[in-house]
C-alpha cells in the first residue's frame, strides 16, 4: 500500500478496538506549544494530559515518536500546555490540521522559557521540560509546572468518540 504524507498505517484488528474502547474516556482538549531553537513556533493538539505531582507540581502528556514536532518538544527547555475552553472548537482543528501555519493569525504571549501561550484559554500551564520516557510509539514528557493560571468561569473543550463537544449528552 503507498501512503501519502498524511496518511496512517492500516490498524489492526486489536488496535481498531483499543482505539474504540479509549474514545469512551472523555477528555479536554490541549494544545501543547514551545518555541524552536530557530525562534519558529510549534503547536498540536493533544488529549494525553494529566496531572502527576501536587509537589512537586508536575503534568504529562505524551506525542508520537514520529511526529515531525519531536526534536523541537524532546530538546526543548519548556513548552506551554494550554487547555482549551467549550468555544475553543476550531482552534483544535487547526492545530491538529498539517501543513498549515497553525499560528497564523492567533492571539498569543510569550510564556516560561519562551512558550506560546494562547490568548482565551481556560487554563495554562507553563513547564520546564522535566523528563521523557519512550514508551511503546509514544514518548511521555513530564513537565514540571513554574506557572499556572485559570480564566474564571470558562468552561472546558471536550473530546470522547471522536468528536469535540461544549458539554457532554446526557
Amino acid at each position: 500500500m503507498s501512503r501519502t504524507p498524511h496518511s496512517s498505517p492500516a490498524l489492526d484488528e486489536g488496535q481498531l478496538q483499543f482505539r474504540a474502547a479509549l474514545g469512551m474516556f472523555a477528555t479536554g482538549v490541549t494544545i501543547v506549544t514551545a518555541r524552536a531553537p530557530d525562534g519558529s513556533l510549534v503547536g498540536l493538539t493533544a488529549n494525553s494530559f494529566n496531572s502527576v505531582s501536587l509537589s512537586p507540581r508536575l503534568v504529562l502528556w505524551s506525542l508520537g515518536q514520529k511526529a515531525g514536532s519531536m526534536p523541537v518538544f524532546s530538546r526543548g527547555s519548556h513548552y506551554a500546555i494550554n487547555i482549551l475552553a467549550a468555544e475553543q472548537k476550531e482552534l483544535a482543528q487547526r492545530f491538529a490540521t498539517r501543513d498549515i501555519d497553525r499560528f497564523a493569525g492567533v492571539a498569543w504571549r510569550e510564556g516560561a522559557g519562551g512558550a506560546p501561550v494562547l490568548d482565551g484559554v481556560a487554563a495554562v500551564f507553563e513547564c520546564a521540560n522535566r523528563s521523557q520516557y519512550e514508551e511503546g510509539d509514544h514518548v511521555i514528557f513530564v513537565g514540571e509546572v513554574e506557572s499556572c493560571s485559570r480564566r474564571e468561569g470558562a468552561l472546558p473543550l471536550i473530546y470522547h468518540g471522536g468528536r469535540y463537544y461544549t458539554e457532554l449528552p446526557i
